[in-house]
């Protein structure tokens, strides 16, 4: 899973990079508002110049605590982040290790990408206890928030709403959340 044939990096834990543009998140299913989140990303990464780092859980903290069903195994979330086009790919192993980390030692962890920028979703939340939220993580990185993707119907496109059009049998309508050609049961 982490010998693709791309010109994305992979890694199992934070490296150590020059200076970068980060994203985080569990990304799980990677839908229309994490492609938004990704792409954004990688397009100021690229106008400042710098590598964009995708950084992900596995398995997804919803997915660990057991409060929803994961949409997609990893290779298939790896494969279409990598679509997106980022540089590096951190997977981070979701773990009691993990969960353990303050909201400190995680933000500590974040610093040996030397994030110029941090791109998340307003509901981003880490450390443990999930005690560390985008106002905590502002404090000491640049933070760029997303703005919620609707769907047509104006709707918030989440990983939750889409567990739970599946839950329905509402294959169809789960999948036009996901990027075109991206379904629950397709990779890539």
């Amino acid at each position: 899973m982490f010998d693709q044939p791309d010109l994305t990096h992979w890694h199992r834990d934070v490296p150590s990079l020059g200076a970068s543009v980060v994203t985080l998140g569990a990304f799980d299913g990677v839908h229309s508002g994490h492609q938004a989140l990704i792409n954004g990303a990688v397009k100021s990464a690229r106008a400042l110049g710098l590598p964009s780092v995708v950084c992900t859980f596995d398995p997804p903290p919803k997915v660990f605590f057991g409060r929803a069903a994961q949409l997609c195994p990893l290779s298939v979330k790896l494969a279409r982040i990598s679509a997106l086009g980022p540089d590096h790919v951190v997977v981070l192993s979701f773990d009691e290790a993990l969960r353990g980390l303050s909201p400190e030692a995680f933000m500590a962890r974040l610093t040996r990408l030397q994030p110029q920028e941090i791109r998340v979703g307003g509901d981003f939340r880490f450390g443990a206890k999930q005690a560390g939220d985008v106002s905590l993580l502002a404090r000491r990185f640049n933070v760029h928030v997303q703005s919620p993707v609707r769907c047509a119907e104006g709707e918030v496109i989440s990983s939750t709403r889409i567990c739970g059009l599946l839950e329905q049998g509402l294959t169809a309508a789960a999948a036009t959340l996901l990027r075109p050609g991206f379904s629950p049961e397709t990779p890539a």
